[in-house]
């Protein structure tokens, strides 16, 4: 059985993230060992205080969630594009959570790191209020940071990615598009046992 890590990452309690990693659940959990977690759920200082020159405390929830990333196969990332980026409460769980000696290493010597969480998988699923012809345009620093710079750092290799806007201008119709298709991308990637 496949063990999956679904994060919600708009820090708002209802959003289309919401719906979206509702519908991937929803598609997944039948096959596969998920643990979900929901940014607006999570308490936690976003801001790494001290850096790496000290150690910060980490509150129960990034505890359970960076022992979480070592239990899953693959990571699902639902998050929104704001300003460019990600949410800053996203950008504080990265920071607080995926640590030297935790999720990578330096050696000696050597300027490379050595990721420490190879072998995992992610699926990035973005949403945007940029127009249809824009989507990439917008979301190419957001997947550079998240792909190259966390996860592939780290050693997690993304397999999709998947983007969705213009949310702010779309119908109901639109977003049961967007449902079904990511519904549809779940069941590929992990098809329920019949």
């Amino acid at each position: 059985m496949k063990k999956i890590v679904l994060i919600n990452a708009n820090p708002k309690p209802d959003s289309f993230c919401k719906s979206v990693a509702d519908t991937y659940q929803a598609m997944v959990e039948h096959s596969s060992s998920v643990r979900r977690f929901n940014l607006s759920e999570m308490t936690f200082n976003p801001s790494l205080d001290v850096g790496y020159d000290g150690l910060q405390p980490l509150e129960p929830c990034l505890v359970e969630f960076q022992e979480s990333l070592f239990w899953a196969d693959h990571l699902v990332v639902v998050s929104p594009i704001w300003w460019g980026n990600v949410p800053a409460k996203f950008k504080g769980l990265i920071d607080r959570t995926f640590l030297p000696g935790v999720t990578f290493k330096f050696e000696a010597d050597n300027p490379q790191p050595v990721p420490l969480l190879v072998g995992k998988t992610a699926h990035l699923i973005l949403t945007m209020d940029a127009p249809q012809d824009l989507l990439t345009q917008q979301a190419e620093p957001v997947i550079e940071h998240l792909d190259r710079y966390t996860l592939k750092f780290c050693g997690i290799e993304t397999e999709q990615v998947t983007l969705f806007g213009s949310v702010v201008m779309s119908t109901d119709q639109q977003r049961e598009g967007w449902l079904a298709q990511v519904a549809a991308e779940a069941n590929e990637s992990y098809p329920r046992i019949a």
